[in-house]
């Protein structure tokens, strides 16, 4: 008898390079190098552009902060936004 787990693969999450929002699918695909060049809901990053590197991420997340972290899509901010929650979640490399 399989499991469940055996059957049905466990979900992920992929986090913002730049903001830490939290996606179920990965953007840069399931390589993790095949960026598909869409943009960030939260902080706008293109991805494959803003977030190619650790230094382009920072330089985006940097600019984004400055002008006041608001949403690209702000009809899609959560009533409950923690921005400093959601800061957390950057991957390590790209803080």
């Amino acid at each position: 008898m399989q499991t469940l787990l055996a059957t049905y693969p466990v979900m992920s999450l992929w986090y913002c390079r730049v903001c830490g929002l939290a996606y179920d699918e990965s953007p840069w695909g399931q390589d993790d190098r095949t960026p598909d060049f869409t943009f960030c809901e939260c902080c706008g990053a293109e991805f494959g552009y803003n977030d190619y590197s650790p230094e382009s991420a920072r330089r985006h997340r940097s600019r984004w902060l400055e002008q006041g972290a608001g949403w690209f899509y702000p009809n899609l901010q959560p009533t409950e936004w923690s921005p400093a929650s959601q800061l957390a979640n950057i991957p390590k490399r790209f803080q």
